[in-house]
């Protein structure tokens, strides 16, 4: 991942383990490896196939501590890409942790034996393939006899419709309500945009919609007037859709900012900040690496952020943590120009990292090192509380 991040190239890479898969077809590891390679070449149509075969083969994979071993962590993982599970080698890179990575599937049996662990975390993200999954891992995983980190039933709610409705309500909070629509209905709406209110409450021209588990940005359009929807249904398949109001939450510099905060045992950390002169924020499309004004808004964003943004928000941010109810879980979010925590998304599989480079970005591996040790520590007060 690094490797990729860094942009070289990894068609040397590909085929070694390609070379490995087919010498050995029963080489999971390899598999495994190079599912992850197909996906960072952008492949992934044909990266999940080679996952699932993997998986097929062997559903168990160990990563081995980088320096000497302190504890056992058992991870729950399901089939997906690289936003489908806690990205969790970036928050252990060289720890001391040993990861244990059990896949677990619909069409193949659960072991009756898993192996040995200090400490199991459920690192299976929120979306519709899952939600069977996570309702028996909650049945599977009762009365477990090592600490269980990420409850199922917690994660299950993550869901774009499911966080606003947990989160509604909340002083200082400001999360449109979502809803989740059929292409039939969204196309009623288009040719009776006047029915609006009937489906969402606090319904406004523009909106937003995007296809039920689309992640980064992928066909997500703001639609300014019924004729967009119109186009919009024209050129995206989709058969399931999110829809909810636009919230215009331009600074008061002209750019949108967009905060990745990650809660650790209730205490906020901030990963990135970004901004940009797009509405639609995201880290590798804002420009930070061609502007070095928008890396000093990001440095001292992270250089004040606890007296700032969290100190802001302290009351907000811990009802979110108590309603969602997960010991470690980030959040998309901003700030609206009234002052309020604009929620975008809540999710525990969102990429955390300390990739960047370090010439450009001297400030992001410290701030990253704060939510690596809350991480680390948040797995030792597990064991002892056992």
């Amino acid at each position: 991942m690094r490797r990729a991040f860094n942009k070289i190239d990894m068609a040397p890479v590909a085929q070694a383990l390609l070379a490995r898969a087919e010498a050995d077809q029963l080489d999971a590891n390899a598999y495994l490896d190079f599912a992850i390679t197909l996906q960072l070449t952008g492949d992934r149509d044909v990266a999940l196939d080679v996952q699932a075969e993997a998986v097929r083969i062997r559903p168990h994979y160990t990563l081995p501590a980088r320096q000497g071993e302190m504890l056992r962590l058992l991870v729950i993982m399901g089939l997906g890409d690289l936003m489908a599970n806690t990205p969790i080698e970036f928050l252990l890179e060289d720890a001391d942790v040993t990861l244990e990575m059990l896949y677990v599937t619909a069409d193949a049996p659960w072991p009756e034996v898993v192996p040995e662990h200090d400490v199991m975390m459920v690192c299976m993200g929120e979306n519709d393939t899952n939600q069977p999954l996570l309702a028996r891992l909650s049945e599977w995983i009762a009365g477990w006899p090592r600490p269980v980190l990420n409850g199922p039933e917690r994660i299950a709610v993550l869901s774009r419709d499911g966080v606003c409705n947990a989160l509604a309500g909340i002083d200082g909070v400001e999360m449109p309500q979502t809803v989740r629509l059929p292409r039939a209905q969204l196309a009623a709406l288009a040719a009776a945009p006047d029915t609006l209110r009937e489906i969402l409450p606090d319904g406004v021209f523009p909106l937003i919609v995007r296809p039920l588990g689309s992640h980064a940005g992928h066909d997500l359009d703001k639609i300014d007037t019924p004729a967009d929807l119109a186009a919009y249904l024209e050129r995206v398949p989709a058969e399931a859709f999110y829809l909810s109001r636009f919230v215009d939450y331009r600074g008061a510099n002209g750019l949108f900012g967009k905060y990745r905060v990650v809660l650790v045992e209730g205490v906020p950390y901030l990963a990135h900040f970004a901004s940009s002169e797009h509405w639609m924020v995201h880290y590798l499309n804002a420009g930070m690496g061609e502007s070095a004004a928008k890396r000093a808004l990001e440095a001292e964003a992270m250089e004040h952020f606890d007296a700032t943004f969290a100190a802001r928000h302290r009351a907000a941010l811990a009802e979110i943590d108590r309603r969602i109810g997960l010991p470690y879980v980030g959040m998309d979010c901003a700030e609206t120009p009234d002052g309020k925590l604009l929620v975008f998304e809540v999710d525990n599989a969102m990429i955390v990292h300390a990739m960047d480079d370090e010439a450009m970005y001297p400030y992001k591996k410290p701030a990253m090192r704060k939510i690596f040790i809350a991480f680390r520590r948040m797995l030792e007060n597990a064991r002892t509380r056992r």
